[in-house]
């Protein structure tokens, strides 16, 4: 499970969108570890819960697999390459510079172009069989684009649950579903992660102010920064840049240089938090990194562990189900509205990254590992940026 999600964590480039994409291909067209419907399920309970939306996926995929170790294997996995790259730059390195590392950026920025259409594409097939589906799809699609940003995910997740109710429960003339998955999560362990979880957001204040100790401090900012980003990646930047105790230990050109370069490394956005953690404590403290990693994950992982054995239970009530329907064609709708913006904005900037986005697909299209894509759209770009092309 750790070595799976290493290769996604070192692969991954794009943005919390694209991982989605990433992940389909990896655990759903490849490895057959789920079916469509409950990675879409998944997917749109991460999606609905505030928290880092890609990596909540990730641990319930690895908790589903491999029990509570495998959702652990699967989180370190996945962040720790961009919590050691975010660490290398605090420590005063540069990422993606030159005319090479700039083409290198662009062609894995439209190799993510390629991804996110492939499972947008695979996505459509199974989750919108119908034209009431298809409908709500493209609601989604609409709703996105006009209301950006969380509150649009947010919103059309929503309303593709109502109207799931209201047209799906028949569920349209589908295929099999997906057969019923046990809980990886005990009803007692998960009430114990949301104790948990509240008694955190009580208690850290509480114990920073009286002790008064700056890691206690960056600890709870972290933690609180977390458990309110609803929509994940970007949406949790202006929090921490709100937190006091972060905005006296990092210049605003520090943080700012930060989240530049975490814009050029794979893997979860929140990884950001290793690098603010390195540079509030001189010298670029790996235990501050650590402590800033693991506070700013945590919140949304304890949430998604009390809410998961209910969402089990919850899916098989036949109303339910039928919102349960519509939210997963919102999901479709969601990512294509992504994959216009900001994904295909943002990846498709030219001829050279359309071509290399164009060859992208049909890689995917042939069945070929992601990463091989991801590998030579980086070579491609890279090249292209060493002629002058890009």
């Amino acid at each position: 499970m750790f070595a799976v999600f290493l290769g996604l964590g070192l692969t991954s480039f794009g943005g919390p969108i694209a991982h989605l994409g990433y992940f389909r291909e990896e655990f759903v067209a490849r490895r057959r570890w789920l079916g469509e419907r409950r990675f879409a399920e998944l997917l749109a309970l991460c999606q609905f819960l505030p928290g880092p939306a890609s990596s909540q996926l990730g641990f319930a995929i690895g908790l589903e697999r491999a029990g509570y170790r495998g959702g652990v294997a699967a989180w370190l996995g996945f962040t720790l390459p961009s919590a050691v790259l975010m660490l290398v730059f605090a420590s005063g390195s540069s990422l993606l510079v030159g005319g090479v590392g700039a083409g290198a950026s662009a062609g894995l920025k439209a190799v993510a172009v390629a991804i996110v259409a492939h499972a947008v594409w695979g996505m459509a097939r199974t989750l919108t069989p119908d034209l009431r589906r298809m409908g709500i799809a493209l609601l989604a699609v609409a709703v996105a684009l006009l209301l950006p940003g969380a509150p649009g995910q947010l919103t059309a997740v929503l309303v593709g649950i109502a109207l799931g109710v209201a047209l799906c429960r028949d569920g349209g003339g589908e295929g099999n579903e997906d057969p019923p998955v046990p809980a990886p999560v005990s009803r007692r362990a998960a009430v114990g992660s949301l104790a948990a979880l509240f008694g955190l957001l009580a208690l850290l204040p509480i114990l920073a102010a009286v002790t008064r100790l700056p890691l206690l401090a960056l600890a709870d900012a972290f933690f609180r920064a977390g458990a309110l980003v609803f929509g994940g990646g970007h949406v949790v930047l202006p929090l921490l840049q709100g937190e006091p105790a972060i905005a006296a230990a990092v210049a605003p050109e520090q943080f700012l240089a930060g989240y530049a370069a975490a814009q050029a490394v794979p893997g979860p956005m929140f990884s950001f938090a290793a690098y603010l953690g390195a540079v509030a404590e001189p010298g670029g403290g790996i235990l501050t990194a650590a402590t800033a990693l693991i506070a700013v994950f945590l919140p949304g992982l304890l949430l998604l562990l009390g809410v998961l054995p209910f969402w089990n239970r919850l899916r098989r009530i036949p109303s339910a189900a039928a919102g349960v329907r519509g939210a997963n064609a919102a999901v479709v709708g969601l990512l294509a509205a992504a994959l216009y913006s900001p994904i295909g904005t943002a990846g498709l900037t030219g001829p050279v990254p359309v071509v290399i986005a164009v060859c992208s697909l049909m890689l995917l299209l042939l069945r070929a590992p992601a990463w091989l894509a991801v590998l030579l759209g980086a070579a491609g770009g890279a090249l292209a940026g060493a002629l002058g092309l890009v």
